[in-house]
This record gives C-alpha cells, sequence and structure tokens, in this order.
C-alpha cells in the first residue's frame, strides 16, 4: 500500500508542470530610479509607485491638467494585468515621463526578473526593460 501511495504522489509531482510564477511585491524598475509595488486589484494585477530613488516629481505630463500637480508617489503605472498564459500578463501601463498610455505585457522569468514591455497604440513604438524583485 505505501508503495501505492508514493507512485501516486510521484507521478503527481512530475505531471503537475511549473507552477505560474506570482508577480505581488516590490521592484525595482531598469535604471534604478524608482521602485513598484504590484499587487491583485479584482481579478487582475495593477502596479504604482512605491518609491522613487530622490524627491519624486509630480505628473506633470498628465493629459488631465488636474492631475499634474499630484506627485508620482502612489500613481497607477500598471493598470488591469490580466494572466495571458503561465507567468505573462498584460494589460496597460501609464508612463509618467511623457503622460501617454501603451499596451503592456509582463513576464516573469524566474523568481527575481519581470520583463515588463510597452507598446504604442495600433503598434507603434516598442520598448521593454527587466525590473528586479526587492523583496
Amino acid at each position: 500500500m505505501k508503495r501505492l501511495i508514493l507512485t501516486a504522489l510521484a507521478f503527481g509531482v512530475l505531471c503537475a508542470g511549473p507552477a505560474s510564477a506570482d508577480p505581488t511585491g516590490e521592484w525595482r524598475v531598469a535604471d534604478g530610479s524608482a521602485t513598484v509595488r504590484i499587487r491583485k486589484c479584482g481579478a487582475a494585477l495593477c502596479g504604482s509607485i512605491a518609491s522613487t530613488r530622490g524627491a519624486p516629481g509630480k505628473d506633470d505630463r498628465n493629459p488631465d491638467p488636474a492631475k499634474r500637480n499630484r506627485s508620482v508617489l502612489g500613481i497607477d503605472v500598471l493598470l488591469g494585468m490580466r494572466p495571458t498564459g503561465a507567468n505573462a500578463w498584460s494589460g496597460t501601463t501609464y508612463n509618467a515621463e511623457d503622460g501617454l498610455l501603451y499596451n503592456a505585457t509582463m513576464t516573469m522569468q524566474g523568481d527575481r526578473s519581470l520583463v515588463i514591455k510597452g507598446c504604442g497604440p495600433n503598434g507603434g513604438i516598442c520598448g521593454s526593460e527587466t525590473w528586479s524583485r526587492v523583496k
């Protein structure tokens, strides 16, 4: 009986496949100027600026004039990131440096590396960077 149970457990481990990584937590952006805290927001993931290396700037390029004087701390930069497969999500990113929204994907590469890719609307210019887990 023990052998049957051990065989069943071993089969289950071998057939289970890799678990999906969890990107929630704090991430340092590629140039080290800020950290982004990724959290669950409903069925999706969102991310907001948690800290900046220097004094936080203002969201002065925001298309909404009422938001241009707010600090970048706490603003959402990853919006509605929904799973698209194992270790991958798709949604929107807000770039406070230019005040624009981009179509975005994020892909975990191991537990400590997150690749963020953003593309302009209608297949515009794309860019990507790799973030590192802080905690």
